[in-house]
């Protein structure tokens, strides 16, 4: 069954008196280098736009185009970036939890009621729910998985023109046959994440 992202969860907030119902979901939790980024958007009540879903089910063509209309129609949105040595220092939860943080902040009208993919804020204190698959569910959390992951994207081409040997604009950081290869070839970065080298892949570098 393909799930499509709809106003369910927002409208139940809506119920509860809630206004403005932020949407928050990561991009670049499972790569091998750069940072981890999430992104907070809250839409105006009611709003849907065609389209929008969860970002990895979608071509980078129509992330990029869905990104500007989000940006356009949302009432706010707000990004947060926590790069490889955080994450290597308090581990990917910890970066990813930190990201929403910093996202949330990042918005220019304060939330009253958080819709969060699969992760709980602990130290945010506002009335959220946890989603699974949440991006697959909420218009709010598909539109904020966009943003994420455009942002992220366009930070991965930046760091290709410093460190072209490993080829980001066209794996980002993901763990793909080539990035394996790039890496055994010339090593890591400064932008990998050491503690993901040493965790999962038979790599042996000095770090």
């Amino acid at each position: 069954m393909c799930l499509v992202p709809d106003l369910t969860y927002e409208y139940e907030a809506y119920r509860q008196g809630y206004k403005y119902i932020a949407g928050i979901d990561e991009a670049g939790r499972g790569c091998l280098a750069g940072p981890v980024v999430a992104a907070a958007v809250i839409l105006p009540v009611g709003l849907t736009i065609d389209g929008v879903n969860d970002s990895k089910k979608l071509t980078p063509s129509k992330r990029e185009f869905l990104f500007e209309i989000i940006k356009r129609c949302a009432v706010s949105t707000g990004v947060g970036v926590v790069g490889n040595e955080d994450i290597d220092r308090i581990n990917i939860l910890r970066a990813t939890i930190k990201a929403m943080e910093m996202a949330i902040k990042e918005l220019n009208i304060p939330p009253d009621f958080l819709l969060i993919d699969a992760v709980s804020l602990s130290d945010v204190d506002l009335p959220q729910s946890s989603i699974i698959k949440g991006d697959s569910k909420s218009i709010s959390i598909a539109s904020a998985s966009i943003i994420a992951k455009v942002t992220r994207d366009m930070l991965m081409v930046r760091e290709h023109s410093i460190f072209p040997q490993y080829n980001f604009i066209t794996h980002k950081g993901y763990g793909t046959k080539e990035h394996m290869e790039r890496l055994k070839q010339f090593g890591p970065s400064v932008i990998h994440r050491k503690s993901f080298l040493k965790k999962f892949l038979n790599l042996k570098f000095d770090f």
